[in-house]
């Protein structure tokens, strides 16, 4: 059966869509839809979807991607948390085999996803036999930190995610070590997978229209990257400790940890070791060293 194509998200469309249903977007919520055809056609071109793959969408709103994901892909698994948009999802895409839509929140909390995402994604891996997972996301800006961390940190074996972001959190994932928008995410994002700027976005492309820049980025995890790192949820956990007073030099964030605090002649004793100044902050070293500093003190 040739499948129906995909509704035209135009902002005509989405205006009509939404008077007809009595929905109103919620920007708490971070409801903010994408009008240009052909960016939702690059974010299903970059994810590069086969019948093997299981699709994850977060925050599927009204159904237009996830129509274009389940076209290629074998299963395609819509997280929705507005009730109205669940409803509007289950007429406009729900009668497709090989999508099934679910009422949650991604987020259990901060540091953790729904379990009630993460069962519904075991059963559907066995179910259709897809081998691969993939995230592929027009993330709600609130989300898109916590989502991308703690599915890097989860056993889901993602091939890849693209997603689009907020422009800050983008350059974020992207910054190297000296750049003020260098931290823990991108420590952590870098240290076990390649990402990627696929295309800055501006605001015009969105309805309701933002106040920021957005941006596709691809991410993909890498298996060697990640057995170097060997823990990764402790490896984010010391992250998170030593950055929680970034202005601080390396002696001082390490002798202050949240974790218990150091002795400072120990600490600089430590570093010493490792061949790394005290005086410097966290944010001037790379992937590596902050690597070496988690084998030593977290």
């Amino acid at each position: 059966m040739i499948p129906e194509p995909p509704p035209r998200q135009t902002l005509s469309y989405l205006r009509n869509l939404f008077e007809a249903h009595g929905i109103q977007p919620k920007s708490k919520l971070g409801q903010n839809f994408l009008i240009d055809l052909n960016l939702l056609d690059i974010l299903v071109q970059t994810a590069e979807l086969t019948p093997r793959d299981l699709v994850l969408e977060i925050g599927s709103g009204t159904g237009s991607l996830t129509a274009r994901l389940a076209d290629q892909a074998g299963r395609v698994l819509g997280v929705e948390l507005d009730p109205s948009f669940v409803e509007l999802l289950r007429e406009e895409v729900g009668h497709r085999e090989n999508v099934r839509i679910l009422h949650a929140d991604v987020l259990k909390n901060k540091n953790e996803i729904d379990p009630r995402v993460l069962t519904a994604l075991d059963e559907l891996r066995r179910e259709s036999g897809c081998e691969g997972v993939k995230l592929v996301a027009n993330l709600p800006y609130a989300v898109a930190v916590p989502v991308i961390g703690n599915f890097l940190i989860s056993s889901l074996p993602f091939e890849r995610m693209v997603v689009t972001v907020q422009w800050e959190i983008a350059e974020r994932l992207l910054a190297g070590p000296g750049s003020k928008e260098y931290g823990a995410l991108a420590v952590l994002v870098q240290s076990v997978t390649e990402v990627s700027l696929i295309r800055k976005l501006p605001a015009a492309v969105f309805w309701p229209r933002p106040q920021v820049a957005s941006a596709i980025v691809m991410i993909q995890p890498d298996a060697e990257k990640r057995a170097r790192v060997g823990d990764v949820p402790r490896f984010r956990r010391f992250l998170r400790d030593l950055y929680t007073h970034r202005r601080k030099n390396l002696r001082g964030a390490l002798v202050g940890l949240p974790n218990g605090r150091q002795d400072r002649t120990e600490v600089d004793r430590k570093l010493m070791q490792l061949g790394i100044d005290s005086t410097v902050r966290a944010e001037m070293l790379d992937g590596e060293q902050h690597l070496r500093l988690c084998e030593m003190f977290g």
